[in-house]
């Protein structure tokens, strides 16, 4: 871990964090998800390096360490898209591999379709390619207290999150988010009254590790993070052809509550997907959860080093 070196890079109008470690022509760049940052690719980012890539994960803007948008408002997952294309423009890449989780994945899918010619390959974890717009979350399909429709509600998270300092809302979304069911609150609940303040964290999670992801949204804060990814879900703009032609490996752990979202278990499992990512591998990890490559580090590196040995030509 030592071995990761951090700088600031200009990305368009942002000034973004990147940890970087490894080096070579053949790069590998991480997008996180939430409650994440850079750090949580840390296993995997050793691991890729020490196979003779260059790995390279960044904060996304408004996270962590990367400086926050002047409108906020504005933003969109299509940033997220831009901002990772100008970084390798920046830092003189022409084409890499992509690995993302959770919102991180649905950026990832989003530069294989609109810059196919920047991507080697594409590797996601837990979130499959879904088509963007209205369509992408069903949370009419889910009972009010979902945690997602909860977190797009104008002030009701801020509120709800306010009430603790951020280590503690890291703290209980990691807890949560390691379950196999999906987060949902009663009538008389807010999403952080669904953890008990006794519960431990995961196994997997040490007190060093919740302290790092801490010291780093104290610095951000969570505002942006309920703007990009969750009220901005439904407004990205369709895609007229939304194929990936990359080569892509999707990596589900079967412990992961977002299986369990509307039709995302029998999109994946009956090859649907296959649609619009013709070129799909699949694997799953039978005790994973949403966390899985931190829980099982070593299984989601081999998985993910076979791939890139396999595409990396």
């Amino acid at each position: 871990m030592e071995k990761i070196q951090h700088t600031n890079v200009q990305v368009r109008e942002l000034k973004l964090h990147v940890a970087e470690i490894g080096s070579g022509p053949k790069v590998v760049l991480f997008f996180h998800g939430f409650p994440e940052i850079w750090y949580t690719w840390r296993h995997q980012m050793v691991a890729v390096a020490n196979k003779g890539y260059r790995a390279i994960a960044f904060d996304h803007r408004g996270y962590g360490l990367s400086e926050q948008p002047a409108e906020p408002e504005k933003a969109t997952l299509l940033d997220l898209v831009d901002d990772a294309v100008a970084l390798l423009d920046s830092l003189g890449i022409d084409k890499a591999f992509i690995v993302g989780k959770d919102f991180g994945a649905l950026s990832a899918y989003r530069v294989g379709v609109l810059h196919p010619e920047r991507v080697s390959a594409i590797i996601t974890l837990g979130t499959p390619f879904i088509q963007p717009g209205p369509s992408v979350v069903q949370n009419h399909l889910l009972p009010e207290g979902f945690y997602i429709s909860r977190w797009q509600e104008l002030g009701r998270a801020e509120a709800d999150f306010g009430r603790f300092d951020v280590k503690t809302v890291i703290r209980n979304i990691y807890i949560l988010f390691s379950r196999s069911e999906i987060p949902i609150a009663a009538a008389n609940q807010e999403i952080m009254d669904l953890i008990d303040p006794a519960t431990p964290l995961p196994p997997w999670f040490s007190e060093e590790d919740l302290s790092v992801y801490a010291s780093l949204y104290e610095k951000s804060g969570l505002s942006f993070a309920l703007q990009v990814p969750y009220r901005k879900l439904k407004v990205d703009r369709s895609l007229i052809d939304p194929r990936v032609s990359a080569p892509s490996l999707l990596i589900v752990g079967e412990k992961d509550y977002s299986l369990k979202m509307p039709r995302v278990n029998n999109y994946i499992r009956t090859g649907a997907m296959k649609h619009l990512v013709p070129d799909l591998d699949v694997k799953f990890i039978e005790e994973g959860t949403h966390f899985m490559h931190e829980q099982f580090p070593e299984q989601v590196n081999q998985l993910i080093i076979a791939f890139l040995g396999k595409h990396g030509a």
